[in-house]
């Protein structure tokens, strides 16, 4: 039967404690990071280049400058790159970091609806399955014996 975790094949090694083992899904995580975060850089690019690409609506709850929202962007799109690339090197830290940025960017891309719908719903539900895969990865992980 095929695990879904990857290593070095030794068994009688203990893995360290600031790089685990990845499995399928926390690839997927890091894979799914790199991409968004490249997305929501473009994002906040585009938002400080002030084009007339975004339509601001009227009377939103949660008004930022069009510019204030492209520096939340640019910011938290650098920060999951950064992160997904750690993940990717099997960081056991940039997991934890993964969770976290993916949940401020899900939060901030739902914020973020009234300007460009599809887009921030496209990188709402990228950012959700960023927190669950590195959930589950490290779920796997751990039944399996693999972490720390």
């Amino acid at each position: 039967m095929a695990s879904d975790t990857t290593g070095t094949g030794a068994s009688s090694t203990k893995p360290s404690p600031t790089h685990a083992p990845t499995s399928g899904t926390t690839i997927l995580a890091a894979a799914l990071m790199i991409l968004g975060g490249a997305m929501a850089i473009c994002e906040g690019i585009a938002a400080l280049a002030k084009g007339h690409l975004f339509v601001v609506t009227r009377h939103y709850l949660f008004e930022f400058s069009l510019t204030g929202w492209g520096w939340v962007h640019l910011i938290l799109g650098i920060a999951l790159v950064l992160g997904g690339l750690a993940v990717l090197g099997g960081a056991l830290w940039a997991r934890f970091f993964g969770v976290a940025v993916a949940g401020l960017g899900a939060i901030a891309n739902f914020l973020w609806v009234p300007y460009y719908p599809l887009w921030a719903l496209v990188l709402v539900i990228i950012n959700i399955i960023v927190v669950w895969a590195l959930c589950m990865g490290m779920h796997r992980e751990a039944d399996a014996g693999l972490t720390v």
